[in-house]
């Protein structure tokens, strides 16, 4: 087993004896005096925190005064330099140090583990000694400014916890955070827990450690190529166990890090009065709730609380320092996971209700579950989560671990409260409706399975655990439809109402919808994404309503508009702003093939389409499409759509050019026979590339088929394109035909 710790200690004191032997030098070479000077190790180096190609972060202290002092740091600098280390040096006088660790806060941090290494002890003593005196001595001023710098950091570099390939050292959760929490240790004005600090501290160094080994140069960034050989260097078995594993050390240093922020608010913010004790001795408390009180910004147990007989108080303790945004004493974190009283089966009425107190409470949620998590209480409250912890997101559009993501649902929802019926439904659903992706299998069918058992346990009726089940297992339903089928299609709506069954349902899913989306990412709740559901949603209310269908065959697009532009040649081109979204609008004449050419020649302009309707008008082939990308000029793609109609080879082979670069990944067809009455339906599953939606239509052209509408949905790097097909007559091809045409688009995709 190597002992890293170890490794660390002998590289410092290997640097250490380097620079003795350098100073020592450096005096005799020059004549001078080894007192009133000393070389000292600061940062990671004066912690002896070196990794193998870690910077020596030196400073070369000396006296007002000292000769020649300029020659003496170069002939310490230059064989340094000259051998190829890494090195962050500075030379200053005791007053220069002080002003330097008044000015930045980073540089102060460095210095208060400042440590001699070689020259005048008593002079590195006094350095150490006017430094901490001056931190204690301006803290209260100070840490506001220093806890700013660590939420701008969180903000720029994200959360350690969150990150695909997070950068151990300035993420929040980080190396970078140990050390500001070692520094609020040494202001005197909070106490943090050691050895949990330590220990996560610890394994941070020891990741680091690896990458640097497998990586052959210094780096604090784990990126996704390095980080199997890193796992096998750390004895794990592949990337999800080690990112599991960062993921946990970061959010517990995370953790700390909350709650001693809020701490050193707190004692900063306070009035003189709550200094103050009540008359029997014991500490002012300001009594919140039933069993629960307020004492220095954090939520505690009244005295005569007993968690241990009435397991109601947890909760009640949880949903109030939510609600109100306070911290839940880290102590009654530990005393619920340790004693509290389980819940009986069901759970009473007061217990579910406030949990789904605690789930509606927005922003407030995550840091009390993330202290109820770190302590254990939560495996207790719902053993499922076990499986979901720290879970690396599997999807590019996820942003953050399964569980977080389940939290961030929740405060999505928790916003969309008063838009459903039944809230706790909804609040319910959000916070299990991935838990099934913790096992193998499709995570909506086994997720339904583990929320019916959820549901059920913690009280709620069959009805509304049915309710649950079916939001849980038809989560991705509407997302899906919105953005893959033909919502003019009545077969469409038809299947969507039969799922739903009643507009309460369909409200629930519709808001839980929009929660799971923005909670999973920008990509996977873009405008065009959500104002298809919310299309989607109106047509189906109509449907369960009974009342008249929103589908219609009239044109999709400005037709009267189009006429108007049609030019020399019968061919016309707008472009319009909708909803965020840039629409195309292309007239051409009617006949198999032109929609490949105009795919071609919108990706060529860099246009990614994301949806496509076709309709024919007086003998013209009428198509919109939605796209993503700068606002082309009209008459410019109207003239190269006019060149490309002609003799499309040149933007073939520009479309060509650009698609070579990218490796072909194997691709999926599928003939969709119950998704239309109307036309026969072509999924596609591929990953995404420029030209990908030329060769799906023009291999489909190529079999005679006419495409009616195209829907296309890409999240992060794959994209599934569905697209309704007819025959000459406008009628669903024949079987035989549908499955040409799908051999046709596998074989197009496949070479």
């Amino acid at each position: 087993m190597v002992d890293r710790a170890e490794q660390r200690r002998v590289r410092a004191e290997e640097a250490d004896e380097l620079l003795r032997l350098l100073l020592a030098k450096a005096c005799d070479a020059l004549g001078v005096p080894a007192e009133g000077v000393a070389l000292v190790a600061v940062g990671g180096y004066g912690r002896e925190e070196l990794s193998p190609y870690s910077d020596l972060d030196v400073m070369l202290v000396h006296a007002e005064g000292y000769p020649r002092i300029d020659e003496l740091a170069a002939q310490i600098w230059y064989p340094l330099w000259d051998s190829r280390t890494k090195l962050d040096h500075s030379v200053r006088t005791l007053a220069e140090a002080q002003q330097a660790a008044a000015a930045d806060d980073r540089v102060a941090l460095g210095l208060l583990d400042a440590r001699h290494v070689a020259g005048d002890t008593h002079l590195t003593l006094q350095l150490r000694s006017v430094l901490m005196a001056d931190w204690r001595r301006t803290a209260k001023s100070r840490l506001p400014g220093l806890a700013q710098a660590c939420r701008d950091r969180a903000s720029t570099v994200g959360e350690l916890a969150h990150l695909a390939e997070p950068d151990l050292k300035e993420a929040y959760g980080g190396l970078r955070d140990a050390v500001v929490l070692r520094a609020l240790v040494a202001s005197w004005l909070i106490d943090v827990p050691h050895p949990v600090v330590e220990r996560a501290r610890r394994d941070l160094l020891e990741i680091r450690d690896v990458l640097h080994e497998v990586a052959g140069r210094a780096t604090d960034r784990l990126v996704a190529d390095l980080a199997g050989e890193v796992a096998a260097g750390l004895g794990l078995s592949g990337r999800d166990e080690l990112l599991r594993h960062v993921y946990a050390t970061g959010r517990t240093l995370a953790h700390v890090c909350d709650v001693s922020w809020r701490r050193v608010e707190s004692l900063m913010t306070k009035p003189p009065r709550s200094r103050r004790r009540h008359r029997s001795g014991g500490p002012l408390l300001l009594a919140l709730d039933e069993g629960v009180g307020q004492h220095e910004g954090e939520v505690v147990l009244m005295p005569d609380a007993r968690p241990e007989r009435n397991p109601v108080l947890g909760l009640r303790a949880a949903a109030v320092a939510a609600d109100r945004e306070l911290v839940l004493s880290p102590a009654v974190c530990a005393r619920l996971a340790a004693s509290a009283a389980d819940f009986p089966e069901p759970w009473p009425g007061e217990a579910r209700r406030l949990l789904c107190a605690l789930l509606g409470a927005g922003s407030g949620l995550l840091e009390v579950w993330e202290a109820l998590d770190q302590a254990g209480y939560i495996s207790r409250l719902l053993p499922e989560w076990d499986a979901v912890r720290f879970r690396p997101p599997q999807s590019a559009i996820h942003r953050f671990t399964v569980d977080r993501h389940l939290l961030e649902t929740c405060v999505e929802a928790s916003a969309m409260v008063r838009d459903v019926r039944r809230p706790d439904l909804l609040l319910v659903a959000a916070l299990v409706h991935d838990l099934g992706k913790g096992l193998d299998g499709d995570h909506s069918v086994t997720g339904a399975r583990i929320a019916a058992r959820v549901a059920r346990r913690i009280g709620f009726n069959e009805t509304d655990a049915d309710t649950i089940t079916l939001l849980v297992r038809q989560h991705l339903i509407l997302a899906q439809v919105a953005t893959r089928r033909d919502l003019d299609d009545p077969m469409t709506v038809d299947m969507v109402a039969g799922i739903a069954r009643s507009t309460e349902t369909l409200d629930l899913l519709e808001a839980l919808t929009y929660a799971d989306a923005r909670a999973a990412g920008p990509a996977a709740s873009s405008p065009w994404r959500m104002r298809l559901v919310g299309d989607l949603c109106r047509r189906v209310r109509t449907e369960l309503a009974g009342g008249e269908s929103m589908w219609t065959e009239t044109p999709p697009v400005p037709v009267p508009v189009l006429h108007q532009v049609v030019g020399v040649g019968r061919l016309g081109v707008t472009v319009t702003e909708h909803h965020g979204d840039l629409r195309v609008n292309v007239a051409v004449p009617d006949q198999v093939g032109t929609l490949s050419t105009v795919a071609a020649v919108l990706a060529v302009e860099r246009l990614a389409v994301r949806s496509a309707v076709v309709t024919s008008v007086d003998g013209l082939g009428i198509s919109q499409w939605t796209v993503a990308g700068s606002p082309p000029d009209p008459v410019r793609l109207r003239d190269r759509l006019a060149v490309a109609l002609r003799d499309s080879a040149d933007v073939v082979r520009r479309l060509a050019a650009r698609d070579s670069a990218q490796a072909r990944v194997a691709s999926r067809v599928d003939l969709l026979a119950e998704a239309s009455e109307t036309a026969t339906v072509l999924q596609v599953r591929a990953h995404d590339r420029p030209g990908l939606l030329y060769d799906v239509t023009a291999a489909i052209a190529a079999t005679g088929a006419d495409i009616r509408s195209a829907h296309v949905s890409t999240l992060g790097a794959e994209c599934v394109d569905v697209f309704y097909l007819t025959d000459r007559h406008g009628s669903p091809l024949e079987p035989e035909d549908a499955r040409t045409t799908a051999k046709s688009v596998l074989d197009r995709l496949s070479f």
